[in-house]
Order: structure tokens, then C-alpha cells, then sequence
């Protein structure tokens, strides 16, 4: 019997990533799963750059904006959903995508999950209060002690995955990232991986032209709505975090949106790094075109 195909598009943000995905989708006619851990909260579209109805085009998506940031959402909790999901899809369809920037939520989905030590309460409590009292760039300077190699690829400004790490290497004395890559679980799917590429030069010009557009299209104004919640993990999420600042008058706006490209393409350098640590079949240009050769390369030729 035949291996149903996932095809799993990676890139840094704002490289194209969904618009490649939706023609794709369509060549194939099949649906399209963000791995987008960003994307999944409705009460957040702007800033996350949700794909609108007009751009998705009439293709079926899944895990976009079918959360609530008030609502706890673990990368198990997606892997879980999503195989759930894909066997379902994959009884009518020999072929699906997966698309999104959250490389460990794409990696749980076609891999499974590192299993790591459980953590004590008041390990957890300890290192929480820690936090509270000394701050972030305490938790940053820890985990460099700590585990270097995690360090240069986790998002250093989210104090929700810094404590994860510094609670896993408490618990068990190991570095964090001793934890990652072990075993494959075996899927009843076959993966085509596709990372999407760009100068780095023009990433980041894009990048600086996205949020221009996020301001344009109102994300001063969903930000505003969303900070009685600032507090929440989903707050913490570059586009949001960076506006409260001004909320609260301490930062003029031009400094805040500078600060949401700062971050930005720091972001995109981390997704980066983490892209040259995995392994993936195909390395494509942003603006490929999506015809029968190159879908004769990807061997999906079949599939159409």
C-alpha cells in the first residue's frame, strides 16, 4: 500500500512560506496545517500574520486562530491534534502540507516529541520566583552558563522557554539540548521536507516592510485591545510585547516598531540557525515556480 505524503514547507518568517503552500495546495488539491505556533490564537491575526480568506484561497486550513490565548496550548497537545488530523486526511488524500515557523511544532508532528524529566513544584516555583525577582536577563545569562548549544537557538526574549530549559537541566544536571534528537517515532506518513531561501539582505528588508504593513492594517490597535492580558505566554509574541511599552508611556512608537524589527529578524536569525542544524530534502528559492518540473523533482508528480 502506498505512503501517504506530508510535505512540510520551513523558511525564517516572512519569506513566503504561506503563499508558496496555498499553490501548492492547490496544484494538489490538498489542505494545508500551520505549524505556526503564533498563528493559532483568534484573538491575535494582525501581528501574526494569519493568512486572510482572500489569500488562502478556497484551500482548507487547520490550526489557525482555533485557540484562545486564554487557553493553555502545549507543542503535545499540537502533535497530538495533528496526527489525529493527518490519519483522518489521509484516508480520503494521498497528500498534505504542513507550513509554519515553529520548528519544534513541525518537528513534533513529523518526529514525536523529546521526552524530557518531570519537574518538581517547587523546582518550577523556584525558578519562577527567580525570575520575578531578578528578571530575564538573569534567566539569559543562566542558561548560556548552562546549555550554550540551546542557547543560540531559543528565543531568548520568551521567559516561558527559558525556564523550561533551566527546570529540565536542575532536575536532571544535563544540559537541556542533550534531551533533543533522541528516537524517532515512527509515522505511518512519508515527509518531503522543502525549506524556502533568501538573501539574508532581502529577509530582512521584507521583514522591516511587513511591519510597516502590521501598523498600516491596525495591529496598534489589536495590540491595545489585547493588553489587560499582557501577562498571558501568548503576549509574549514579537508584534505584541514590544508595543507595551508605549501603552504604558515609557517608549515613544517609533522606538516600540523599530524594536518589533529588531526582534523580528532576530527571530528569523534563530530560525535560521535552527534550519542549519536539520536536515532537508529540498533547499528552494522563495520564488520558485510551482510547475510540473518542479513537482517531478519533489517526486509529487504523481500526486497530482
Amino acid at each position: 500500500m502506498k505512503r501517504p505524503k506530508l510535505i512540510v514547507i520551513s523558511g525564517p518568517t516572512a519569506i513566503g512560506k504561506t503563499s508558496f503552500a496555498v499553490t501548492l495546495a492547490k496544484y494538489l488539491g490538498c489542505a494545508v496545517l500551520s505549524s505556526d505556533a503564533r498563528q493559532f490564537f483568534k484573538e491575535m491575526q494582525i501581528g501574526t500574520a494569519v493568512p486572510t480568506v482572500k489569500e488562502q484561497q478556497g484551500v482548507k486550513h487547520y490550526f489557525i486562530q482555533h485557540k484562545s490565548i486564554h487557553e493553555s496550548y502545549t507543542v503535545g497537545d499540537f502533535e497530538k491534534d495533528a496526527i489525529r488530523l493527518l490519519n483522518s486526511l489521509f484516508e480520503t488524500s494521498e497528500v498534505a502540507i504542513l507550513v509554519g515557523g515553529s520548528n519544534l511544532y513541525s518537528n513534533a508532528v513529523v518526529h514525536g516529541l523529546d521526552d524530557f524529566p518531570d519537574i518538581p513544584k517547587d523546582i518550577s516555583a523556584e525558578w519562577h520566583n527567580i525570575f520575578e525577582t531578578k528578571g530575564l536577563r538573569y534567566l539569559q545569562d543562566e542558561l548560556k552558563r548552562l546549555d550554550p548549544v540551546y542557547f543560540k537557538v531559543v528565543d531568548t526574549q520568551n521567559h516561558m522557554r527559558l525556564l523550561r530549559a533551566l527546570n529540565v537541566c536542575t532536575v536532571s544536571g544535563k544540559a537541556y539540548s542533550s534531551f533533543l534528537n533522541q528516537p524517532k517515532k515512527e509515522r505511518s506518513f512519508k515527509t518531503i521536507s522543502i525549506e524556502l531561501t533568501m538573501p539574508r539582505e532581502r529577509l530582512y528588508d521584507r521583514i522591516n516592510t511587513r511591519v510597516d504593513h502590521m501598523i498600516e492594517n491596525g495591529l496598534l490597535d489589536e495590540a491595545k485591545i489585547l493588553l489587560p492580558y499582557k501577562d498571558l505566554n501568548a503576549m509574549q509574541t514579537v508584534g505584541y510585547k514590544e508595543l507595551i511599552p508605549y501603552f504604558e508611556e515609557k517608549q515613544s512608537l517609533e522606538k516600540c516598531i523599530e524594536n518589533i524589527k529588531t526582534n523580528t529578524r532576530r527571530f528569523a536569525k534563530r530560525q535560521l540557525t535552527w534550519l542549519r542544524n536539520h536536515e532537508v530534502m529540498f533547499k528552494l528559492p522563495y520564488n520558485s515556480v510551482i510547475d510540473k518540473k518542479l513537482l517531478e523533482t519533489l517526486g509529487l508528480e504523481e500526486s497530482i
